[in-house]
């Protein structure tokens, strides 16, 4: 995912997107330890995505503020 495109998102887009996003690092996480990962890159890759979507989050919120 890029940047771009989570800019391009609502915030509750944001809010829906991050609860997908940690649901699918549980998954890999559960599925690594018990096999092995097709692409262990994948959790580097969805760790960024949620910070990603945490950074627009809080940079909305502090937009809201000031």
């Amino acid at each position: 995912m890029k940047a771009s495109e989570v800019h391009k998102m609502s915030t509750e887009e944001l809010a829906v997107e991050a609860k997908r996003l940690r649901q699918q690092l549980y998954e890999l996480r559960s599925q690594a330890v018990t096999e092995k990962l097709e692409n262990p890159r994948q959790l580097g890759n969805i760790r960024r995505d949620i910070a990603r979507v945490l950074t627009a989050q809080r940079a909305r919120q502090l937009q809201e503020i000031a």
